[in-house]
């Protein structure tokens, strides 16, 4: 028996007016936990208590730190390009006055992302990031609740961050974009 190569499999890759005719027409439900990442539609982890208490932690935690300076966007998807529309845990978007009502954001929106991974940490460091990187997102978040951290990802450049460090908890972690604004995350695990 011959082993099949990746060249002989043929995927069909889908852009963002076939991902939302999917969801007009009810192929794509609303129960559906999915999002676009490189053409492809990808399942998401079901969202369990802790994770989704640590969404409404970090959502207070940054509503509180940023006021009328940014808006706090949970689980609402980001159209990175015509082919990518992630809906990652949290984005901390530039202020606009319709509040994101006339479309989704786009890369030049975004102050920061953030990923909480329970059971997604290598999804989320293998995928998220770097996608999020070539699109220019300036700083990414991962939330790694089984190691008690958070990665930050910044500078991107050439298709990947330059800067990949562990946030020091008992410090206020300082928000891109925002000078003199921080969020204080010593509680969060």
């Amino acid at each position: 028996m011959t082993a099949i190569t990746e060249e002989q499999i043929r995927r069909r890759r889908f852009n963002l007016a076939d991902y939302h005719r999917m969801g007009e027409a009810g192929i794509l439900g609303d129960d559906d936990r999915v999002e676009l990442i490189d053409g492809e539609i990808i399942e998401m982890t079901p969202i369990g208590s802790q994770h989704g208490g640590r969404v409404k932690r970090l959502v207070y935690l940054l509503t509180q730190a940023v006021a009328q300076h940014a808006i706090v966007a949970a689980q609402d998807p980001v159209i990175l390009d015509d082919c990518s529309e992630p809906k990652p845990d949290l984005a901390l978007l530039r202020p606009r006055v319709d509040f994101y009502t006339a479309s989704h954001p786009r890369p030049a929106d975004v102050l920061l992302l953030i990923e909480v991974a329970d059971t997604s940490f290598q999804k989320d460091r293998q995928i998220k990031v770097p996608l999020y990187a070539r699109h220019g997102i300036p700083e990414t978040w991962i939330i790694d609740t089984e190691h008690q951290r958070v990665l930050r990802f910044a500078e991107p450049k050439d298709g990947a961050y330059q800067t990949e460090e562990e946030v020091d908890l008992s410090q206020p972690a300082p928000l891109p974009g925002l000078p003199g604004r921080t969020v204080d995350l010593a509680g969060l695990f």
